[in-house]
């Protein structure tokens, strides 16, 4: 009798102690290795330390949140099975990342045959929330449109009427972005404005000097260098090399912090891009929620965040904000809380639009400050003066335009 009522007692005990609640998993899908490690880092540390705060802060409806990550190594065949793993074993609810727009529309293709989001960082291809956007991508950073419409605006007013020369990396990104400057400078005409391509993903130090030797024969006067990570760090020393900076206004489209750093203040003075967003933007705006981010990433991990922690930064929050709307991680319930929402965080407002899961957001023409400047903050980071900006509806796609780019691709006019 005693025994049989110590064994009831324990029973009642177990049934009163709380059970641990089983962690919402989400997958990270980044580059820990090849030519935009140094983004993927970003991403890392930038999801990381989201998932601590929300964590802090009670997890996700109560449950903790745990982050799977997988190395794409930019390939996106690669990805994709990433992203399928991620999700049928370890069944996560939520697949970001990608420094690369083919590997993020393979990862999302991947994620929507398995009725998960897929929301991309670091994607610049109008491709990926236009021809190849479907219900079950986001994308948060800005796209090769904005990219080329805040640009074009400051180029037309600052280096009016000169001839262009285009090195482009011979991809979805890399096309996207060409194509769509081209239009904003007025340098359609290839015949006046010549270019060249690289290859991707294995450019060697020669496909680059080659293209830039084509560069110089043009006698253009502003180099476009549409390139991005370790190709654009090595193409830019090696025009560094060949005296080009004395020659031509050099513009790096899509820019990033960790791509300056590996350039170096010298080197990297005067050169003109674009960011949808910079470290020194929440300071010299007054944006709050921004400087505590940027305090607290600088002083955890000894580094300025880039755009690309940015990015993975805020993936983590508008998911968590947006299951907790939606009540459920069911992924219909929470495309339906996203679409259409409004929110700040970082910067100004920004608007999940709802026909193409396009993040519109302001935008911002860069252009890299004097060596001592940069050398003045603790960081050494001190890269970026915004030289212009313009406002998410002002810098976005249409509906209209977006859907003519649909209908040329054969697509939907719906995403689907």
């Amino acid at each position: 009798m005693q025994m049989r009522n110590l064994v009831v007692l324990l029973c009642l005990l177990s049934a009163a102690l709380p059970v641990a609640a089983e962690p919402l998993k989400l997958g990270l899908n980044y580059p820990q290795s090849g030519r935009y490690q140094d983004q993927g880092l970003q991403q890392r540390l930038g999801a990381f330390l989201a998932v601590e705060e929300i964590n802090a802060e009670g997890g996700i409806m109560g449950r903790p949140v745990e982050l799977v990550i997988r190395n794409t190594r930019s390939d996106p065949e690669r990805s994709a099975r990433n992203t399928a793993e991620l999700i049928d074993k370890e069944g996560v609810e939520m697949v970001f990342g990608g420094v690369s727009s083919a590997v993020a529309i393979a990862s999302g293709r991947a994620a929507r045959e398995r009725d998960r989001l897929y929301f991309g960082t670091l994607t610049y291809s109008n491709a990926t929330t236009g021809s190849a956007g479907h219900t079950h991508m986001f994308r948060e950073p800005y796209n090769a449109w904005m990219t080329a419409k805040v640009l074009g605006r400051y180029l037309d007013e600052h280096y009016p009427d000169r001839r262009y020369f285009y090195i482009t990396a011979d991809y979805t990104w890399g096309w996207s972005v060409e194509e769509s400057l081209r239009q904003f400078t007025g340098t359609v005409d290839t015949s006046v404005h010549p270019g060249t391509r690289t290859p991707f993903p294995n450019a060697l130090i020669s496909d680059f000097r080659v293209a830039l030797e084509q560069a110089v024969n043009s006698d253009a006067e502003v180099l476009a260098l549409v390139l991005f990570g370790d190709d654009m760090v090595r193409a830019i020393n090696i025009a560094h090399d060949m005296g080009i900076k004395d020659r031509m206004q050099i513009v790096v489209p899509n820019i990033t912090l960790g791509m300056a750093r590996q350039v170096g203040p010298t080197i990297m003075e005067g050169i003109v891009g674009a960011a949808p967003w910079v470290w020194n933007l929440p300071q010299e705006a007054g944006y709050e929620r921004g400087q505590q981010f940027v305090q607290t990433f600088s002083e955890r991990y000894k580094m300025r965040p880039s755009s690309a922690a940015a990015s993975a930064y805020s993936i983590v929050y508008q998911y968590r904000d947006a299951v907790q709307r939606a009540g459920t991680t069911r992924t219909s319930a929470v495309i339906k809380a996203l679409e259409g929402h409004k929110y700040t965080l970082l910067k100004d407002q920004q608007e999940w639009r709802a026909f193409d899961h396009q993040n519109v957001q302001s935008v911002y023409a860069v252009k890299a400050r004097p060596r001592e400047e940069v050398l003045a903050d603790p960081y050494s980071s001190n890269y970026f003066e915004i030289v212009h900006s313009i406002t998410g509806p002002e810098a976005a796609r249409t509906l209209e335009e977006w859907q003519q780019d649909r209908r040329k691709a054969g697509m939907a006019l719906v995403l689907q």
